[in-house]
């Protein structure tokens, strides 16, 4: 299922959402805009490697692809290691600063779009400041928890996944009778319906523990940290369960608008 819009309108412009966005955006334009090399020295030295976290004098070593000639003239690809590239921090800042890495277009799109249609509604709820917090709160929980689950892994871990997961998280408490406009496959077709929120963010934290259980089982290979995503969401539930029984929120918006998604200022006093 691909989100679309939801039906809940925002009180004030998401500018923290948004800065998250550009943040995002804008460091994967320098890996972008680095040569090869450059851009995994860049992943090594700011992604999470929960091996080099635990150990910090302990040498991480990653593959590397090479070009060896041959003796016709062409070219074949070899493969040898080196040693990562070292964190300019404590390698436990990385739990922060991997949450604003990307693998790829792919990666960067789906999350920012993901973040785009969910934590404006959240900020709305939790106010600039406290958005902030939550949402880097949530992504340093999401690669705590993939860190305790991975603890030996050599691998670099980047994505704000982790933390748009706690975004999610979040919304599904906090705006239980939305609805999201989604693109279902059935069959051999695809269909635009009306999702309501706490199905269509069920099924997806549903998702992620499967597959999660299946990857901790040695059942599944691949290259996804289903855990973070698991403790991210989980993080964002909690902590806006905590933070509504206490009456640190604000009050949900008293209209809900079908299918659109507009910004209005009735019933709102900043603080």
């Amino acid at each position: 299922m691909f989100p679309l819009r939801d039906n809940i309108p925002s009180r004030t412009v998401p500018v923290v959402n948004y800065l998250m966005i550009g943040l995002c955006a804008g460091v994967f334009l320098i890996q972008f805009l680095e040569p090869e090399r450059g851009s995994s020295r860049l992943v090594e030295r700011f992604g999470m490697i929960p091996a080099r976290v635990f150990e910090p004098e302990k040498p991480i070593y990653v593959p590397e692809v090479v070009r060896e000639r041959t003796w016709f003239g062409g070219v074949r690809l070899g493969a040898r290691e080196r040693r990562a590239a070292e964190p300019p921090l404590t390698p436990w800042l990385t739990l922060l600063t991997c949450i604003f890495l990307h693998g790829g277009w792919m990666h960067l799109l789906g999350n920012l779009w993901f973040l785009f249609i969910f934590g404006d509604n959240v900020e709305d709820r939790f106010g600039h400041l406290g958005y902030l917090i939550f949402y880097l709160g949530c992504g340093v929980a999401a690669s705590a928890v993939h860190l305790f689950t991975n603890a030996d892994s050599a691998v670099p871990t980047i994505g704000a996944s982790g933390a748009i997961a706690g975004v999610m998280g979040g919304y599904f408490l906090l705006y239980p009778r939305a609805k999201v406009l989604a693109i279902v496959p059935f069959f051999m077709f695809l269909q635009v319906i009306d999702i309501p929120a706490a199905v269509f963010l069920g099924l997806w934290f549903l998702f992620q523990f499967f597959q999660g259980t299946l990857a901790a089982a040695g059942s599944m290979a691949g290259g996804v940290a289903w855990w973070a995503h698991i403790g991210g969401f989980a993080a964002g539930f909690a902590i806006a369960f905590g933070l509504r029984q206490v009456g640190l929120l604000r009050e949900p918006i008293g209209e809900v608008l079908p299918r659109t998604k507009r910004i209005t200022y009735h019933r709102y006093r900043p603080w």
